[in-house]
């Protein structure tokens, strides 16, 4: 056989993960892959999500030949995880406008609530919820647009996550990008996989932090940054 028709052949996952792994470079679900997707590739995993996901629905003795509700539904299912929810490991970091701190501004800045959405790496359930970023600049800071913090967030969210992780995520990008003194960053999630299956607990939520430079070694600040976060847990 040609080596071209053998090429042609294999599948589009196939050939991601082969040129992941000659570059010893880890494909865990809350990572991003694009740099590994050639042109044209995406649009071939959706299509090879769909016809997986079909077999899905048929191992679950769903008649989608005859039943009009699910006879599109691999293919709706495979668009959202490729295009949407799952977005965030296919495609680069979206593009943000930097400007030098000619202000010198060196007080506290916080953004938020920026609303998130997600899902857990262990049940693929939705994990939707809000987070808050304070930011402590320096005259070395690039100050970027207020709805930029949203769109690494929704960069980084739209993965398969563990909350504990994705607040990491967020905080080392925020940090490589802005370089500022200190950044602290809070996250409060309702988890669909204990709302919707298991104890079915409707009310838990998940908070959890990350706080780096001066948020960590200055209780005073910190303590401002929290008091200025509006408590959402008992609305």
């Amino acid at each position: 056989m040609n080596p071209v028709d053998a090429d042609e052949g294999t599948p589009v996952s196939v050939k991601i993960r082969e040129r992941l792994s000659a570059a010893r470079k880890r494909f865990h679900a809350n990572d991003n892959i694009s740099d590994f997707i050639e042109p044209g590739e995406l649009e071939k995993l959706l299509d090879e999500v769909e016809v997986k996901m079909k077999g899905v629905l048929d191992s679950m003795v769903i008649d989608t030949e005859n039943d009009h509700n699910t006879g599109d539904t691999a293919r709706r299912v495979a668009k959202m995880y490729v295009n949407e929810v799952f977005r965030g490991r296919y495609v680069k970091a979206p593009p943000l406008t930097e400007f030098p701190n000619v202000g010198h501004l060196n007080e506290l800045m916080i953004v938020g609530p920026i609303t998130v959405r997600s899902a857990c790496s262990h049940h693929f359930c939705p994990v939707i919820g809000q987070v808050w970023i304070g930011v402590m600049p320096n005259e070395h800071t690039n100050v970027i647009g207020l709805s930029k913090y949203a769109r690494l967030a929704e960069w980084i969210m739209g993965r398969p996550q563990i909350q504990e992780e994705a607040v990491v995520q967020l905080a080392d990008l925020i940090q490589e990008r802005t370089q500022p003194d200190g950044l602290a960053i809070v996250m409060e999630a309702s988890h669909f996989c204990m709302s919707w299956r298991g104890v079915k607990d409707m009310d838990s939520k998940m908070i959890n932090s990350v706080m780096r430079g001066v948020f960590l070694k200055d209780p005073n600040l910190r303590r401002e940054f929290l008091s200025l976060i509006p408590k959402k847990t008992n609305n």
